[in-house]
């Protein structure tokens, strides 16, 4: 990471400030990007680490996370390895008090590749899936994402359909790093949207009240 400038002894300056922040009743989403590892095995450090943290935790996938294989190997692993504080975010949703966690890693797509459309589509269906669920659970949807639905001048219009077709109101997401941080958009088609990738938030966590409401602590 540090090809981005500001990423010395992050994650000393991570752990510090989600200690400081973060108790054992405390659910903190993590958006992908979760360890350099290609394979969970090479992986299981950086789970170590994060089982220790304090707080339950649910992860999705970033573009990074070559480690990530079916939901089933995965939650195998976990709980294998006894990492019983983390749970995957994957055709799914959890609920915690008022919100309901859902969401996807998402796509960037330009509409120039075949290939791509067909991750998006898949993307914008594992998204409308997770939302459903969400919503049958009768508790706020709030989303999580790892790519930005919209960044600049690019909107993804697919992910953003099935958002305001549920009328999703706050979404936050990853992947965006550096100077591209000056290129994020807040608000776009009545949804909120927050960057909450580390070095965004300061490697501080993000707390999002009952309410789907974010404010920085």
């Amino acid at each position: 990471m540090d090809i981005f400038g500001g990423w010395d002894n992050y994650v000393e300056r991570l752990e510090k400030n989600w200690k400081k922040l973060v108790n054992d009743d405390d659910t903190v989403v993590i958006g992908g990007d979760i360890s350099w590892g290609i394979s969970l095995e090479q992986s299981k450090p950086d789970f170590e680490f994060i089982n220790r943290l304090p707080g339950r935790k649910i992860i999705l996938k970033g573009n990074h996370d070559f480690w990530w294989g079916t939901a089933n190997k995965i939650n195998e692993f976990l709980r294998d390895n006894n990492f019983d504080t983390i749970k995957i975010l994957h055709n799914n949703c959890y609920t915690d008090g008022n919100i309901a966690i859902c969401g996807t890693r998402g796509w960037i797509y330009d509409g120039t590749g075949e290939r791509d459309q067909k991750v998006i589509s898949r993307e914008a269906g594992r998204l409308e899936a997770s939302i459903k669920l969400a919503t049958e659970s009768g508790a706020t949807p709030i989303v999580f994402l790892h790519y930005p639905p919209v960044y600049a001048e690019f909107v993804c219009e697919e992910i953003i359909d099935v958002l305001q077709k549920h009328k999703i109101k706050q979404l936050f997401y990853g992947h965006i790093h550096g100077k591209g941080i000056y290129n994020t958009v807040s608000e776009f088609g009545g949804i909120k949207l927050k960057l909450v990738a580390c070095d965004s938030v300061d490697f501080t966590p993000v707390y999002i009240c009952d309410c789907g409401e974010f404010k920085k602590l």
